[in-house]
């Protein structure tokens, strides 16, 4: 992240459970070898998940964190961390993402306990959206640092804002939507109180840097992050780039098979400045 974001990382929004805004999944190649490397870099966990032997369900402590699944190769995409947010209509979703001049490149599909998609923005940032078919079994997990946040770098904040908030339903006034505010020159994005996301602007859409195209970039707190960063680097990953915060820093991380996510220091999270 370039030196005008820097500012306190938000408050963790609530991103696993049933009333959940929001899932992260990595999209590898070799699930072992995925496993391997966030086992000894961020301290998680893995069970077998539901889809099959290609996926697995990341944890930190009993929290379900994150999904992964070995299927880039499969789906022919990159590797590569992406948000998955909670619609009411898989099909209507679509609907909306290519009217809106998004594409929808996989789905809506059997998921789990519901219909999933992967698509793109207008400006080629790679997100998906997952509709509940089956009621929920088990509440939302805590609010704690096991969550991630996300934030969207774009061609325009305000252009994506409304794309997104037409597509998902954000600032819709229907019970339980995410809500959007501006903050100098980002949008951010509330649900229930807690901050999902930013989006920034600024992006280029032909830039060879993977940093600087569009995308949408998933932030995990960790406790020390110079730690974190020599333990990437210990099982196979690098580091992008280092940038400090008002409160400690954030690393964006590189692991062996090409996926890119930042960590940043939970103790630049205060409820009273969320970012």
């Amino acid at each position: 992240m370039t030196g005008s974001h820097q500012g306190k990382a938000p408050t963790p929004a609530p991103l696993t459970g049933s009333a959940a805004p929001c899932w992260v999944n990595l999209m590898t190649r070799d699930l072992g070898s995925a496993q391997e490397f966030y086992g000894a870099v961020l301290g998680w966990t893995f069970r077998p998940g539901k889809l099959g032997q290609e996926f697995s369900v990341a944890r930190r402590g009993d929290v379900p964190v994150a999904g992964i699944g070995a299927v880039a190769t499969a789906y022919r995409m990159a590797v590569a961390w992406t948000p998955y947010f909670a619609v009411a209509d898989a099909d209507a979703t679509a609907s909306r993402v290519r009217e809106r001049s998004g594409t929808v490149a996989v789905g809506p599909m059997a998921f789990g306990k519901g219909r999933g998609a992967l698509a793109a923005d207008r400006d080629g940032a790679v997100f998906g959206f997952w509709q509940r078919i089956e009621p929920a079994t088990s509440p939302p997990a805590p609010d704690d640092h096991s969550h991630a946040w996300l934030r969207l770098h774009t061609r325009n904040a305000f252009d994506a804002a409304i794309f997104y908030g037409e597509v998902l339903g954000w600032a819709s006034g229907r019970p339980g939507c995410c809500e959007v505010s501006y903050e100098k020159d980002e949008v951010v994005v509330d649900c229930d109180g807690r901050r999902l996301a930013r989006i920034s602007s600024g992006a280029v859409e032909s830039a060879p840097d993977p940093l600087v195209r569009p995308h949408w970039q998933v932030h995990f707190l960790v406790t020390d992050v110079a730690a974190t960063v020599a333990a990437a680097r210990e099982n196979g990953g690098g580091l992008v780039e280092r940038q400090p915060l008002a409160q400690g820093s954030e690393a964006t991380l590189l692991d062996p098979d090409g996926g890119l996510f930042t960590v940043t220091d939970v103790q630049g999270v205060t409820a009273a400045d969320p970012g």
